[in-house]
């Protein structure tokens, strides 16, 4: 079964605002964020990675590539792992959204929640699902494949891939520049990483019996 790494993007100054960025372009990885990367990079100089595929937003484009020239790879953007298309939402303070009806129906039962305008947390977990399982099936078993995108579309692809209920994948820990690794087969799947940063230590050669 291939080993998919879900890795965050790094950290970038637009959460500081205190507004929703959704699919906002233009922003970019700060400093700390660029380190993040950098750490990643290193981090994978000896791991044989079969491919490494993002999101196109900035921040993640910006996270992969270090990780990419490390391994001597070719950097997929890939539309399906974009962050969740939250709508009218997007680029909203999030104190405004807090204080509406719908802000504790998104955090108290996200199953029945659509952003107005936009996708629905089942719809965005379907999506991601959708591109997670094309992703493993270019792929060998054993396969060690770098996806880098965000951090509620990786927390609802783990839920899925583990049977949580969608109504408890904001449990999940996905920090920026975290990795999280599963092991992705025909009839099941396995959690083995949740939110680690560098250094990894893989256990053996990774992607080899």
């Amino acid at each position: 079964m291939p080993l998919l790494l879900l890795i965050r993007h790094g950290e970038n100054d637009y959460t500081r605002t205190g507004k929703l960025p959704g699919r906002l372009p233009g922003i970019d990885l700060n400093e700390r964020g660029r380190k993040q990367a950098e750490e990643l990079g290193k981090a994978f100089a000896d791991v044989p990675l079969a491919a490494i595929y993002s999101s196109p937003l900035e921040r993640a484009v910006q996270t992969a590539e270090p990780i990419a020239k490390a391994c001597s790879l070719t950097l997929v953007q890939v539309p399906g792992l974009l962050e969740s298309n939250v709508g009218e939402w997007q680029g909203k303070s999030l104190r405004r959204l807090a204080l509406t009806k719908y802000w504790k129906i998104v955090q108290n039962a996200p199953s029945r929640a659509t952003h107005p305008g936009g996708e629905s947390f089942m719809q965005t977990q379907t999506r991601i699902v959708a591109t997670l399982d094309a992703i493993c099936a270019k792929h060998k078993e054993r396969d060690l494949v770098a996806c880098v995108f965000h951090s509620d579309p990786i927390k609802l692809a783990v839920a899925h891939y583990i049977g949580l209920p969608l109504d408890h994948f904001q449990r999940l820990g996905c920090e920026t520049g975290s990795v999280t690794m599963l092991a992705i087969g025909a009839s099941a799947a396995h959690l083995i990483w949740l939110n680690r940063r560098p250094p990894l230590n893989f256990p053996h050669p990774p992607g080899k019996k």
